[in-house]
């Protein structure tokens, strides 16, 4: 590649700083970005972005490339913030990393790098971009590492977005970025991974969204439709959650009631109508095991659905790549059918595509039929 003004996002993980440094390497003229997109609890200890830029400013001091600091807030509350809650508040489970790639690290920061002349972006995802010579067409693929790939995240990509973009770090198994990173004296060589939601951080999730959404207390049922507590409001569980329901403590009701063994509660439908939490025991209940998906707001990477075919699927990050049949309904709109069933297969979270290492793009889950009605 020849030498390019490249425009990295440094967050201030090592990720990111290890990429602008591949990249200086190579000989490309690098410059630092660092995104702030949170502002609402700025001072407080879960949001570190003060922390974070200090930590971008000492790599891009130690790799001697130049750091803007540019605000995204508004653009984040605007396309990311708004929909996360609007989808809380309708009894799904959004996913805000895919929506904040798609709307703020690949839009707004993408057109604010190529306003400085930039040729390229790059960030530390660890995922790669292939040029598939036959078809001509930007490929997504997954990270070569296993278990950091983060091609679910980035599904959303499409050709315009993946042209310009640079995934180095996605050539590599993150013990190898760590490795790097201490060697040339990264100030950030070991910092922890972050985790939580995209920009806003690690919390206390419920805390949190009860700033925004209203509780509506309501009747927690097991399937036989007695009544063993109470939710909070239901918006705040999902599919699967077997922490936080607050009925631990009620095995002996249970007994009385027919449900008399120790296997722990989990999550299995939310009944918006009646404002009820129904919930079973046992991790394989039949209630929480699907074996087709419909999902909406499809984006595939190559601008149009693929054929029909047997591909591999994963319902929710860090499983194993499912296989199932695909049936496209639409530009928009898909089918899934495993032949083995999902466990808590999730409204709101995305089912995203995969033929191998290539992702081809997913879509927003709108229903899962459950094995037992």
């Amino acid at each position: 590649m020849s030498k390019q003004r490249i425009v990295v996002g440094l967050s201030g993980g090592v990720d990111s700083a290890v990429t602008a440094h591949l990249l200086k390497q190579q000989g490309h003229e690098v410059v630092g970005i660092f995104m702030k997109n949170w502002e609402d609890d700025d001072d407080s200890e879960y949001c570190s972005s003060n922390i974070d830029f200090v930590d971008a400013a000492a790599v891009a001091d130690v790799l001697g490339i130049e750091i803007e600091h540019v605000n995204f807030a508004a653009e984040y509350r605007d396309r990311v913030f708004a929909e996360f809650l609007q989808e809380y508040q309708a009894g799904r489970t959004p996913n805000p990393d895919i929506l904040c790639n798609a709307e703020i690290k690949f839009k707004a920061f993408l057109d604010h790098a190529m306003r400085l002349g930039a040729e390229k972006i790059a960030t530390g995802h660890y995922a790669r971009v292939r040029l598939n010579e036959a078809s001509g067409q930007h490929e997504l693929l997954k990270g070569l590492d296993p278990a950091k790939d983060q091609s679910y995240f980035l599904h959303r990509l499409n050709q315009a977005q993946l042209s310009k973009t640079l995934f180095p770090v996605g050539e590599l198994h993150k013990t190898e970025v760590r490795r790097i990173a201490d060697e040339i004296g990264l100030p950030n060589a070991k910092k922890k991974d972050s985790t939580g939601i995209c920009f806003i951080g690690e919390r206390p999730f419920r805390d949190f969204l009860n700033r925004y959404i209203s509780k509506e207390p309501g009747p927690i049922k097991n399937p036989k439709g007695h009544t063993i507590g109470e939710h909070v409001g239901l918006s705040f569980y999902t599919l699967g959650q077997r922490q936080g329901l607050g009925i631990g403590g009620i095995k002996a009701k249970g007994a009385q009631r027919g449900g008399g063994d120790h296997n722990p509660w989990f999550v299995a439908r939310k009944d918006l109508d009646n404002n009820t939490l129904w919930v079973v025991q046992g991790h394989d209940h039949p209630w929480l095991l699907s074996e087709n998906l419909s999902a909406l707001n499809a984006s595939w990477v190559a601008g149009t659905p693929p054929a029909p075919q047997s591909a591999g699927a994963k319902t929710r990050y860090r499983q194993a790549d499912a296989p199932c049949t695909f049936q496209a309904d639409g530009p928009a709109t898909f089918a899934l059918q495993f032949p083995q069933a999902q466990w808590a297969v999730t409204p709101g979270q995305s089912a995203v595509l995969y033929q191998g290492e290539v992702c081809l793009g997913g879509g927003v889950i709108e229903q899962a039929s459950a094995l037992a009605r």
